[in-house]
């Protein structure tokens, strides 16, 4: 799903991104609701600040919130592993050169615009300033995985995110 956001642009560059779990819900400017098999439900929230992924399952809740907190120091790490909790992040900065961002969203906005499982937000003011959320088509067995871009055509940077969590 592609929406247009009718709100300011926040976030600044890759470097103010910072993690959190079990965060509050913050508020959103759009939310798509995703009811899956199992009793899984999965809200994908986009901030005025980036992103915020709510998972509701049978004896499993968790919500991942990246976006430029305020009271919290940027610091979005590159992975963060905790077998113990069933959680897995990796997240990466990309400087594409030349057109490359431009490219990169416009590929990201063709593959996820008619996508049930995803939501792209589009900020007022660049194309190319982009928050999107998507949840795997093909999960790990007994987990549940989705998928976040972050672009910031000021300052040339791609963030990808990538979660996977055990449901059982």
């Amino acid at each position: 799903m592609l929406v247009t956001l009718d709100t300011p642009y926040v976030d600044t560059n890759a470097a103010d991104l910072s993690l959190a779990l079990d965060d509050v819900e913050r508020p959103a400017l759009h939310v798509l609701d995703l009811a899956l098999p199992g009793g899984v439900g999965l809200r994908l929230r986009l901030l005025g600040a980036s992103h915020q992924v709510v998972l509701r399952a049978p004896g499993r809740a968790l919500t991942e919130t990246v976006a430029c907190l305020p009271g919290r120091p940027p610091a979005l790490p590159d992975a963060l592993h905790d077998e113990n909790a069933g959680y897995r992040f990796t997240a990466t900065v990309l400087r594409p050169e030349g057109s490359g961002l431009t490219d990169r969203v416009a590929a990201l906005r063709a593959d996820l615009t008619d996508d049930p499982y995803a939501l792209v937000g589009v900020f007022p003011g660049d194309v190319d300033a982009v928050t999107a959320l998507a949840v795997r088509p093909d999960p790990p067995a007994g987990g549940l995985a989705w998928r976040t871009w972050h672009a910031y055509p000021q300052t040339n940077e791609l963030v990808l995110t990538e979660t996977v969590v055990t449901l059982r």
